[in-house]
């Protein structure tokens, strides 16, 4: 499935690909999204991180830097951002209750957490879990 840049509008590739040219991690608006890039992960065998964040959470703001520079350096790993407040039902289903929370993903099952700015206990779950 493809989709266009949101900057740009570029075609790129639905599911493993951002919607957004300046930026490795996909940001996730809708349950119809995320139901669509959930069900096409449990297919594959590549790591997906999710950043369960807020646009009010000031240690949410403090850790982008750092999550775009991961998504940068770990380009085998799919980087994926869900606003809390906007995605209430996901972050229930995964019992998020403190952020920032980065949950690990292998085909449709949680490998590993990291909860709040844990940015070197965070990179070294990825690498462990991206293999």
């Amino acid at each position: 499935m493809a989709s266009s840049c949101d900057d740009c509008g570029r075609q790129v590739s639905f599911p493993f690909s951002t919607t957004n040219c300046s930026s490795r991690i996909i940001a996730i608006h809708s349950k119809a999204r995320w139901k669509a890039h959930s069900d096409a992960s449990k297919l594959s065998t590549q790591l997906m991180v999710i950043d369960f964040t807020a646009t009010w959470c000031k240690p949410c703001r403090l850790m982008e830097p750092a999550i775009e520079e991961m998504a940068a350096k770990f380009t085998d790993v799919v980087f994926v951002k869900i606003d809390v407040d906007e995605l209430m039902e996901v972050a229930r289903e995964f019992q998020v209750q403190a952020m920032p929370s980065f949950l690990l993903i292998k085909q449709g099952k949680v490998v590993d957490k990291v909860v709040g700015t844990k940015k070197d206990e965070l990179q070294r779950k990825i690498e462990k879990h991206k293999i």
